[in-house]
């Protein structure tokens, strides 16, 4: 049975529900690249499955990538940490540790996972001096520290490259055979659906669409990639050459439950999932 570790994280827009359809019919690769990394739910069934080996994972959002950093070099400094008293799920205790500004590596990462755990909806979101500004979520019994997934996210984080950037290092590192997937935040399906303040700077049309270009810069490299994003007039059109897969997908960022539910979305490859699987087949049927 796979101890496979889990998203240390609520994040918006995260991929657990739709772990199938990302891996289904995946190529044989060589390095793993994953640029808007976020709760790492792709990554994280990969290493359970013992398919990576030489893995780069970054994100623009600094907090997490310190969150990621802790959990990979401090452990059991971090677990500790979270189980001090004032990590308490209390309103008074979240909105000090709010207006916290710890600098230790561990004390950030303490800070943040608590936050994420304990902020209303599991939003993370900032403003444009980038303070955590989502209220109290005032939840039962949510659970603040989980030591057995913690150590799992350790373990599955050792081999790893860590970086904090804008997701074009990627062209610094991917060669020709390496698998890269992009989970940016979605490109808005109306002018009022536009949340992607996960960062003090938002990721606009521009951004979406420098994106695509460096998707078919990898293309064109030889790379494998595969993006997800959200299903709109906009993001087929842009991507329409490689031909989109539509997918549902269940939601609960909305604040209102009966606007909550499955919507579609898109996955972006540039090869054929069959395809790709026969080959995969046809390479282990030949090496036994």
């Amino acid at each position: 049975m796979l101890t496979e570790a889990k998203p240390f994280v609520k994040w918006a827009g995260g991929k657990r529900q739709l772990l199938y359809e990302l891996n289904k019919g995946l190529p044989a690769f060589r390095s793993y690249h994953e640029p808007f990394l976020g709760g790492g739910a792709l990554f994280f069934r990969l290493e359970a499955e013992n398919r990576l080996k030489t893995v780069f994972l970054s994100d623009y959002n600094e907090e997490l990538v310190n969150a990621y950093l802790a959990i990979k070099t401090s452990v059991f400094e971090l677990m500790a940490e979270l189980a001090l008293p004032k990590y308490a799920n209390e309103e008074q205790a979240y909105y000090k540790i709010r207006a916290s500004r710890p600098e230790t590596l561990v004390g950030r990462a303490a800070r943040f996972i608590y936050l994420n755990k304990t902020a209303f909806n599991g939003l993370y979101r900032v403003n444009s001096k980038g303070g955590f500004n989502v209220p109290f979520g005032k939840y039962d019994n949510p659970r603040i520290l989980d030591s057995q997934n913690l150590m799992r996210v350790h373990r599955a984080l050792q081999k790893d490259e860590l970086y904090c950037g804008d997701f074009g290092v990627v062209l610094k590192n991917a060669k020709k055979g390496d698998l890269i997937y992009f989970d940016p935040p979605y490109a808005p399906v109306s002018k009022t659906a536009n949340f992607t303040g996960y960062t003090r700077d938002n990721f606009v049309e521009n951004d979406q669409e420098r994106l695509f270009r460096t998707f078919k810069a990898l293309d064109t490299r030889g790379c494998f990639v595969m993006l997800s994003n959200s299903h709109s007039d906009y993001t087929n059109g842009l991507y329409a050459e490689f031909e989109p897969e539509t997918v549902l997908a269940s939601r609960a960022i909305n604040c209102k439950g009966d606007k909550r539910g499955k919507v579609r979305e898109l996955i972006v490859r540039n090869w054929e999932p069959q395809v790709a699987q026969r080959k995969l087949v046809e390479e282990i049927v030949a090496t036994n």
